[in-house]
């Protein structure tokens, strides 16, 4: 009698955690792709050359190139900020930052000051853990004092951080403001909650105060609803798009990574729903993929967004056309460097910037345990095209 009662319970724990599974994974509507064309595979992109330019990084995360000098930084998500001067990786660290190198969370984002050097602050976003033991994301600056960066201020704390889903980019836009990604951190209704930070597109000045003219009254927030946003990208009529991973399992769902061109205010719809609908109840993306790209940063070059891809190993080349305020067609999709939905020359690619000299460079993120190390990795790619 005492082994069926156990029996029994066991089978209503089981049948209970599946009725809370099913309220707490509630639906997704999913719709449209958006776009009417195909990825084109191109391995080896015509006019194209690329050659490794900096190796040996710890999982890099972010690159930038600082005005007015020979120097570039680039974020390693255990913690430290390394220093590139005339193309030669520095060996000591310019500035070691205290974060929690937590699942995907660590050292992500940096960027400077629009006015940089004249203003010399460097901002960081990064994952720390409280005395308490709970995770959070802060936004940082910190001085930058030629060979070494120091005098860190915090100007925005307490982000939600979780193992999964942190977002992390960082960049000024051509208004002079800071915007930064925040991810669902795997509790997706936060990112439709307008009280939290998670999930959302942030916008900040310079100082870390709020922006007068931010859409939502006293609060960061510049978008809503997204998953895990990772790449943040101007066109040149100024216009934010960024790219989004899509779901990993909620509801059943797989793939659907999006790229998403932001209104100021927009809500983009996760986790209610997922896709292109066309109906205006939530902003529609311009592009979702059916299998799992994740796409993470992103630069405009000539008009075309590049993006650069960690599950299909891709450097993605869309070119868009604009119809209208925010809306655009897709005439093209390119995937370089890759002959297969996931498999690419160079591994997982984390982010991508145009440099001083015009051409593209390309961060690995090959050490970070979902990768294959290839030999100098993970390292920095020159992208040079003609």
């Amino acid at each position: 009698m005492k082994s069926r009662l156990n029996n029994l319970l066991i089978i209503l724990l089981v049948f209970g955690f599946v009725i809370s599974f099913s309220v707490i994974g509630a639906a997704i509507e999913v719709g449209e792709v958006p776009q009417d064309v195909e990825d084109q595979f191109i391995y080896e992109p015509e006019g194209v050359e690329v050659e490794s330019w900096v190796q040996g990084l710890e999982i890099p995360w972010q690159l930038i190139f600082l005005p007015e000098s020979d120097r570039a930084l680039v974020t390693e998500r255990p913690g430290q900020i390394r220093l590139i001067e005339n193309g030669e990786l520095r060996s000591d660290v310019y500035a070691d930052i205290d974060a929690a190198h937590y699942g995907e969370g660590g050292l992500m984002g940096v960027d400077y000051h629009p006015d940089f050097p004249d203003e010399p602050y460097l901002y960081i976003m990064y994952t720390y853990q409280n005395e308490a033991g709970d995770y959070f994301n802060r936004i940082s600056r910190l001085t930058d004092y030629g060979d070494y960066a120091g005098d860190e201020e915090v100007i925005l704390d307490e982000i939600p951080a979780g193992q999964n889903h942190n977002g992390g980019r960082l960049k000024f836009g051509p208004d002079d403001k800071l915007y930064a990604t925040t991810g669902d951190i795997w509790q997706r209704d936060l990112a439709q909650d307008l009280d939290s930070l998670a999930g959302k597109i942030l916008r900040l000045n310079p100082d870390g105060s709020i922006p007068e003219d931010n859409p939502f009254e006293d609060s960061y927030v510049y978008s809503l609803g997204h998953r895990n946003p990772q790449g943040l990208a101007w066109n040149g009529e100024g216009t934010l798009f960024i790219s989004d991973h899509g779901p990993s399992g909620e509801s059943g769902l797989q793939a659907k990574d999006m790229v998403k061109v932001i209104k100021p205010g927009g809500n983009y719809g996760w986790p209610e729903r997922i896709g292109y609908f066309g109906d205006g109840e939530y902003l529609d993306p311009i592009v979702m993929w059916s299998e799992a790209v994740p796409p993470s940063g992103a630069e405009f070059v000539d008009g075309d967004l590049f993006i650069a891809t960690l599950r299909s190993r891709a450097l993605v080349k869309i070119s868009l056309e604009e119809y209208d305020r925010y809306e655009y067609n897709v005439n093209s999709i390119e995937r370089w460097f890759a002959e297969g939905s996931s498999a690419g020359r160079y591994g997982r690619l984390r982010d991508v910037n145009r440099g001083p000299d015009g051409d593209l460079y390309i961060l690995t993120s090959n050490r970070d345990g979902r990768g294959s190390p290839l030999s100098g990795d993970d390292q920095i790619y020159r992208v040079i095209i003609d």
